[in-house]
């Protein structure tokens, strides 16, 4: 953990007493975990449907709760978030003082150019952010810079990349938009794709600037659940096509997440 995180830490920690991560989510401050997980409204309950996983709820509340889930022998702490950049950003700071030793966040992502189909597999390869949370990790509120771009460890990423190869999946890079807002980011879809924005979501940008703090192998791992360049909805898309994304999110996803909390 680098010294910015820990003063962060150290400040939050004057003004609250106990342990957070463990209040919020039920994480045990004596378990090295293989990973955490962070994902914004992906319950593992609900998403997970292979029996060879063992989940556990370790603590619920209205809009995130606490997970354990297990496999082969492995232990992934899986912190279910509310959506937005800023609940991730809480949300993964108070768990930054717990013993994990990979970080990874899983969530969906919208298509902004024909090339992503319904269903793909996606990291990545640069985060353009057009959300402003990120800044209270600076030194001064001020020093906002819009559509900032952030980058995950690309020796990191690319094998990541190869290990989903090697399992058979297609692991695709792609220039992802981080939104504040959903609903009206369609609004302004020609400002956003001028970026060279190819995949847009909400938190990939804010996971990867907290990572770089974090100091432990982190990755997002995403799948395409829309695309307003082909005309899929976000919401009502025929059955084919929401089997496909729900094949990423409740098969290979979780399978992934294991393969790396293995290594």
């Amino acid at each position: 953990m680098k010294q910015k995180l820990e003063y962060a830490l150290a400040c939050m920690k004057k003004y609250n007493t106990g342990i957070m991560y463990q209040e919020c989510f039920g994480f045990e401050p004596e378990t090295e975990y293989d990973a955490l997980v962070i994902a914004p409204g992906w319950k593992p309950t609900k998403i997970i449907r292979n029996p060879a996983y063992k989940v556990t709820e370790l603590a619920q509340h209205s809009y995130f709760s606490g997970y354990l889930v297990e496999k082969d022998g492995m232990k992934v702490a899986w912190a279910q978030t509310a959506s937005g950049a800023c609940n991730v950003l809480d949300h993964a700071v108070i768990c930054a003082d717990m013993k994990f030793r990979k970080c990874i966040f899983v969530g969906a992502v919208g298509g902004l150019t024909d090339r992503y189909e319904i269903g793909d597999f996606c990291t990545p390869e640069v985060c353009i952010s057009g959300v402003y949370v990120n800044h209270y990790l600076n030194d001064s509120l001020g020093d906002f810079q819009p559509y900032e771009k952030i980058y995950p460890d690309k020796q990191y990423m690319q094998a990541i990349v190869k290990m989903a190869e090697k399992a058979g999946y297609s692991l695709k890079t792609a220039r992802v938009f981080c939104t504040d807002s959903i609903s009206l980011e369609y609004m302004h879809l020609d400002e956003i794709k001028s970026t060279g924005a190819e995949l847009i979501e909400m938190e990939t940008g804010t996971f990867y600037t907290l990572a770089d703090l974090l100091g432990v192998p982190s990755i997002a791992l995403l799948a395409v659940s829309d695309n307003s360049a082909t005309g899929v909805p976000l919401l009502g898309r025929g059955e084919e096509l929401a089997q496909k994304y729900i094949n990423t999110r409740s098969n290979i996803i979780p399978d992934m997440i294991f393969r790396i909390a293995g290594t």
